[in-house]
């Protein structure tokens, strides 16, 4: 049974979405009716979070691709428009980090952070913005980090890639708020997931991805005429 909430139809693309934050926003909005396109580059980690969607009955579409590369990003949105109509809600959650000294990593580190991180990002909205543009609706979500407000040592690429991506979600949003299109960056800080960089922190004492994911819901149930542009989420007692 869908939850309450005003996506019953719509359609949902969520990048990194095999495991983690990810999945837990599929589950999310495929409980509140949305029929659900996850990726991820893992084919296994994939088709087994697709059948767990649909083992509770959320129509999902799972696709194998890199969202760095542009070829793949256009075949993700043709696929899934063609499968289930015009994306109404595109997440970018597909995300990777390096952390230590800046100056102890290559090019190959950093090329990989921000392509995922922030290039991404680009390809995937580029691609949805002119269908949501021509209906005059449509929600873009990036999942971003409280490191793209604040800097600490050893994460230099990281935070370069975030606080990139806060730039890019401000402008994008200046850009489509006129046709219609909220664009909203939520920016958690750390969540229980394998992501690296967590530092041993306790579980209990960290955000988990359901608390992402029930931000996301918050935000594609806004009401008409507004639209929330950040949500930063803490835990609620300091790990």
């Amino acid at each position: 049974m869908a939850e309450q909430g005003n996506v019953s139809g719509k359609v949902a693309l969520i990048t990194g979405a095999s495991r983690g934050i990810g999945f837990a926003i599929a589950h999310r909005l495929g409980r509140m009716g949305a029929v659900v396109a996850i990726c991820a580059r893992d084919r296994a980690r994939l088709e087994e979070a697709a059948s767990r969607l649909r083992a509770e009955a959320i129509e999902t579409l799972a696709i194998e691709i890199d969202v760095t590369r542009s070829e793949d990003v256009s075949s993700l949105v043709s696929t899934t428009s063609h499968k289930f109509g015009p994306i109404d809600i595109l997440v970018n959650n597909a995300g990777t980090g390096v952390f230590g000294p800046f100056h102890q990593f290559g090019e190959t580190e950093w090329n990989t952070v921000l392509d995922t991180n922030l290039k991404a990002v680009f390809l995937l909205s580029r691609a949805v913005a002119p269908e949501m543009i021509r209906r005059g609706t449509g929600h873009i979500i990036n999942i971003s980090s409280l490191a793209g407000k604040n800097t600490f040592a050893n994460g230099a690429i990281y935070c370069a890639s975030k606080w990139g991506l806060m730039g890019l979600t401000g402008a994008m949003a200046e850009d489509l708020r006129a046709h219609g299109i909220r664009v909203s960056a939520i920016c958690p800080g750390s969540v229980a997931t394998d992501f690296p960089g967590q530092g041993g922190k306790a579980a209990s004492k960290i955000l988990q991805p359901e608390d992402v994911a029930h931000a996301v819901a918050a935000l594609v149930t806004q009401s008409e005429g507004s639209f929330i542009s950040e949500v930063h989420i803490r835990p609620t007692r300091k790990p």
